[in-house]
């Protein structure tokens, strides 16, 4: 083993020698254009982004430089010509022909960073989606008596470099030529070129034109001055239609001056669901960045959607996204306080503009409201529930009401509403989204509500009881109508309650529910799980089908002679009482509706015959 050590430790010098990384320039333009970015469109956002950040490079040491950008296109070719900061032939080579290199990074702007909207380097690699050679003509201002310097490069991955006279470029800056790739002629159109530059670029701090057309257009809406509130709220609500392409319910400030934020939120006209991602417009120091941004807001605030321009955001290495980090959180943060103080605005000063808003979006209130106990007491009188009275707040219900009663679910609600309502019970209907759960923290900012949650033996001690002989007269038909439904899950009772036209109810809870479900399971399952299960039956209390006295066709029913016959008629009135409570029906209770109807036909067509 020792003979064999040193050879093992040895090294060549070839093996030990480093190696530089060659990078495919084709498939990494591939890579860019199907991976990175979501469009071939984002090559103008690039070029603008050099150029801007070129002028603001320049304008750094030199304040008064100019700045401006010209962008010409025609016959597929596109010309990008900036007062910026200039290249001379070393920051050529070291800049454009290095992938990853940002000049961002070098020449002591490092502490200027937060200036510049390019953070990756790529920078003219982008343009290679749509072009197969690009041209680079630049004159330094750092160095004035610097040649300008020219730098073409194809899509192959060969450059050259080369000097030219002071007459090729006599005034400091970059004039960036492309000539397009075959099938992209249309991208380095003008009029797709004018489109995409206001798009990218209507809110940059430069002058920047299209073939003698403007593309800034500031102040940025929000920011102008109008003559009066209204002049202000239709030229923001065009503003929306041009970007969203709906015309806004209202419109929110989002100036947000320690979060470097300044824009608009939109409400939209129409409710949306709250599991639709909410998208955003961000520009990033004026450039648009991404009309996509889908976490600038809390999940809550779904009903808006928002244009804005922010300095003190990420954006992603594809610059088309937001970089989630703590600062995109604290914005979300400031954001979504500054809705939660418009919404409180318009309940302290403008109810009317508030109902309109909650009769569409009442759902993302109500989201809010059930984690800030400050909204709920805020939004209670204005809330909408749907109750046994009616369309009505919390807070009115609570006051016409000593126990705010609730119900977990719609199918429990409409079962019990029409006879709690005659009953003098208030229940609200808990079953939407959200409502359970503000019915249930209403002590929390009503200190002294009374809440608790409705379940069938409330109902039925409110019913009135019968009197004593006249269930005596019944008893054979109760006790006929019992064994009928007990092997359901199901006891039988006779009460008196209004509306008379009723002449049965079902009622039933989530224990007596969770009962059916689990008898059900213990059927269904093989002998050591239908052992289990029988070891968990409990004494939940079973369903009930509630009989009305009151009714004449219950007191016909209970006149009925024979045991069968008063059997088909309770089965029918079992079966009745479900579907008036729109409950769902198990394959027992469809079976039972079924043959009851059979029956009843046979009877009826039997007494037919005998005459």
């Amino acid at each position: 083993m020792d003979s064999q050590t040193p050879q093992s430790s040895q090294s060549s010098p070839a093996s030990s020698a480093p190696h530089t990384f060659q990078v495919d320039l084709r498939g990494l333009v591939d890579l860019l254009s199907h991976h990175l970015y979501s469009s071939p469109k984002v090559y103008l956002r690039e070029l603008l982004q050099n150029a801007v950040d070129a002028i603001t490079a320049r304008r750094a040491e030199q304040p008064g430089a100019p700045a401006r950008v010209r962008l010409s296109a025609e016959g597929g070719t596109l010309r990008v010509e900036d007062s910026g900061v200039g290249l001379t032939e070393s920051d050529v080579h070291t800049l454009l022909a290095t992938i990853g290199r940002s000049s961002k990074r070098a020449d002591g702007l490092q502490e200027a960073r937060s200036d510049f909207l390019g953070q990756f380097g790529i920078g003219l690699l982008a343009c290679f989606v749509v072009a197969e050679r690009i041209r680079v003509v630049s004159r330094s201002a750092r160095t004035p008596d610097a040649r300008p310097v020219e730098w073409t490069a194809s899509d192959d991955g060969s450059y050259t470099v080369r000097t030219l006279s002071d007459e090729a470029r006599p005034e400091p800056g970059t004039t960036v030529h492309l000539v397009a790739r075959p099938g992209a002629g249309e991208w380095l159109s003008r009029e797709r070129v004018l489109a995409l530059a206001r798009d990218f670029g209507a809110l940059l701090p430069y002058d920047v034109r299209v073939d003698g057309e403007p593309v800034t257009d500031l102040p940025a809406p929000w920011d102008r001055p109008y003559p009066s509130p209204a002049a202000r709220r239709a030229a923001l609500a065009r503003h929306c239609h041009e970007q969203f392409g709906f015309t806004p319910l209202d419109t929110i400030g989002l100036d947000v001056p320690l979060a470097g934020v300044r824009g608009v939120a939109y409400v939209l006209p129409s409710a949306v669901s709250p599991a639709q991602r909410a998208r955003h417009r961000v520009h990033l120091k004026g450039m648009l960045l991404t009309e996509r941004a889908e976490q600038l807001l809390p999940d809550w605030a779904f009903f808006v959607r928002c244009v804005l321009d922010t300095d003190s955001l990420r954006p992603t290495a594809s610059r088309e996204a937001l970089y989630e980090d703590g600062t995109l959180a604290a914005v979300r943060e400031a954001l979504g306080e500054r809705i939660r103080a418009w919404l409180a605005g318009l309940a302290a000063g403008d109810p009317q503009r508030l109902t309109a808003f909650l009769s569409v979006h009442h759902l993302g209130v109500k989201s809010l409201a059930r984690h800030d106990p400050e909204m709920l007491a805020t939004m209670l009188p204005w809330l909408p529930f749907e109750t046994t009275d009616g369309q009505l707040s919390l807070e009115e219900f609570a006051r016409r009401h000593p126990v705010v009663h609730y119900t977990r679910t719609v199918e429990e609600f409409r079962q019990v509403a029409p006879i709690a309502s005659a009953q003098g019970i208030g229940v609200v209907n808990g079953g939407y989204t959200y409502d359970t759960d503000l019915v249930e923290a209403l002590p929390s900012v009503r200190p002294g509500t009374a809440v608790a949650e409705l379940d069938a033996d409330t109902v039925t001690a409110h019913l009135d009881s019968v009197e004593p002989a006249a269930e005596l007269a019944l008893a054979d038909f109760l006790a006929t109508a019992r064994a009928t439904l007990d092997p359901l899950g199901c006891d039988v009772v006779l009460r008196a309650f209004h509306p008379a036209s009723v002449p049965a109810l079902h009622l039933d809870d989530r224990g007596a529910r969770h009962e059916q479900a689990r008898a059900r399971a213990e059927e269904e399952a093989d002998a050591l799980w239908a052992g289990i299960l029988g070891s968990l039956r409990g004494g939940a209390p079973r369903a009930r089908l509630v009989l009305n006295h009151l009714n004449p066709l219950i007191r016909r029913i209970g006149s009925l002679p024979g045991r069968e016959l008063a059997g088909t008629a309770t089965e029918s009135l079992y079966g009745q009482a479900l579907l008036m409570a729109q409950r769902p029906l198990r394959p027992a209770d469809s079976a039972l509706l079924n043959r009851a109807f059979l029956d009843l036909l046979e009877w009826a067509t039997h007494r037919e015959d005998d005459h």
